[in-house]
């Protein structure tokens, strides 16, 4: 080859491009970007909780390619909009804008949800099914060794949530028959099953206002294991359904209707005061059970009839009774019963730290689909939340009772900057990860048994106009118009 560049010998031979990069280097390069796009920060403290191999990327179909949108992006910034304080779509963009400008290399993305929202809708049930099983298996491991006199004992009970007033929505959750077209909004029905001793939601059912939550619950029996106690109030003590559970292994501790003792029973023998073992003879007549299905049910029920006496102030009423399978008196003594039956309005503070401190009250999404997704997003992320609080519990030594839900969700929020970074070392996430559970601990709430805490508002809402007609239709006049505002809200 003749030399071009006499005085500069040799320099032909060399190229001013660089060497041809390997296919093993082009792919590190793409790993570490993809690394970069993965704002999953809340996964450093959710580490082995929620299993990596569900975010991967689809074979084919949706979340197939890597997007910023991807499975995995998608789902965590779905879990960080159900933790946060507005929950709103905006302000998970937002966080991804701010993510980015972190990083140099990514894209900024756009201000608009679009993208978001689309992505979000391809992520199917069945993807948030498959993530919402492990958490919940990992959540039952967690507390097995926590238990009521050698039981697990799981709290039952059902409570209601409204959402967007779209027409799909009113089609599967129909809103109050009372309620005019147009001014009111379709309204859900849950029933779930809390472990008492972790706080951990281990089951759920949703339907609408027609169907029972007797139902419900039957529908989650598989959720239970043997040997593990039922909790619950007087909607879920019926002859058939503590018998079905008898037959799984299953006990029960409910509290009877009307607070009165069972009428169709005998007694066998005294065990204490105010403590009787019963029989109680099959009803003639069951409702909603055939006769074929009524004649395998047992002729009698050996059970436990406890009467329990209030004298603190604050309760509704002075007495009530108890029925349980639990019959020896000597291993399950009145006064554990009474104490275990009192710790089932844990339940309702449960539903408050789902509904009131995470917002799940309101639903957002406009379409069932969407609905089902939302509210297991926010199982999940509950989940999530109380396996920090009984972590953070067992390393300071103390009840994971005294640990405030309210207040690990905040500090939650306030770090998870502080845990978005790109390469975190794993004694730098130890070190934060302890912190983190000091700060949770910090605070703990405090046990004040017997305080009276009435359902009442003491703040008084502001003085608009009620909504009597479709928002179409209704015309409100002006404010100062008191004469109408008063004889609106006395209609």
């Amino acid at each position: 080859m003749q030399n071009t560049t006499q005085l500069l010998p040799g320099f032909h031979l060399k190229t001013l491009r660089r060497k041809p990069r390997s296919t093993q280097q082009k792919l590190a390069d793409e790993l570490r970007h993809l690394r970069q796009k993965n704002f999953a920060q809340l996964g450093e403290a959710f580490d082995g909780f929620i299993p990596e191999k569900l975010l991967a990327p689809a074979s084919s179909g949706a979340h197939s390619r890597r997007r910023l949108f991807s499975k995995s992006n998608t789902f965590w910034a779905f879990l960080s909009q159900v933790l946060s304080d507005d929950g709103s779509c905006q302000g998970v963009v937002q966080k991804l804008k701010a993510y980015a400008a972190l990083r140099c290399r990514l894209d900024m993305p756009s201000s608009a949800t679009a993208a978001y929202c689309k992505a979000r809708g391809k992520l199917t049930e069945d993807d948030v099914l498959e993530i919402y099983a492990p958490v919940i298996t990992s959540m039952e491991e967690l507390g097995s060794t926590d238990n009521w006199h050698g039981h697990r004992v799981v709290v039952t009970d059902s409570t209601g949530v409204s959402m967007p007033d779209t027409e799909s929505n009113q089609a599967q959750w129909p809103q109050q028959r009372h309620q005019k077209p147009g001014c009111g909004f379709p309204s859900a029905r849950i029933t779930a099953c809390f472990s008492l001793h972790t706080g951990a939601l281990l089951s759920h059912k949703i339907s609408d206002k027609y169907v029972s939550e007797i139902v419900r619950l039957r529908q989650q029996i598989d959720a239970f294991n043997k040997g593990d106690i039922l909790l619950g109030d007087k909607a879920f003590c019926g002859y058939r359904d503590i018998a079905e559970r008898l037959e799984r292994g299953i006990d029960s501790v409910i509290s009877l209707c009307r607070r009165t003792p069972i009428k169709d029973a005998d007694s066998e023998k005294v065990l204490g005061t105010d403590d009787v073992l019963i029989r109680w003879r099959r009803p003639a007549k069951l409702h909603g059970v055939n006769a074929e299905e009524q004649s395998k049910l047992p002729a009698s029920l050996l059970l436990r009839q406890t009467k329990i006496t209030i004298d603190q102030p604050g309760f509704r009423s002075e007495s009530i009774y108890l029925i349980s399978t639990l019959q020896y008196p000597v291993k399950y003594p009145a006064e554990d019963l009474r104490d275990l039956y009192f710790r089932r309005w844990d339940v309702e503070l449960f539903f408050r730290d789902i509904k009131t401190t995470m917002g799940m009250d309101i639903l957002r999404c406009k379409s069932p689909e969407m609905i089902r997704k939302e509210i297991m997003m926010h199982f999940i992320a509950y989940n999530c939340v109380r396996r920090i609080m009984y972590e953070a519990a067992e390393e300071a030594d103390m009840p994971v009772r005294h640990v405030s839900f309210k207040t690990s969700l905040q500090t939650l929020r306030s770090w998870e900057p502080n845990l978005n970074q790109t390469r975190l070392g794993r004694k730098e996430r130890f070190r934060l990860i302890s912190m983190l559970f000091e700060s949770i601990t910090q605070c703990p709430l405090f046990q004040r048994p017997g305080r009276s805490e009435p359902r009442a508002v003491k703040r008084r809402p502001k003085g608009y106009h009620l909504l009597t007609k479709p928002q179409h239709e209704m015309v409100v006049p002006s404010h100062r118009n008191r004469n109408w505002l008063n004889k609106g809200k006395h209609a």
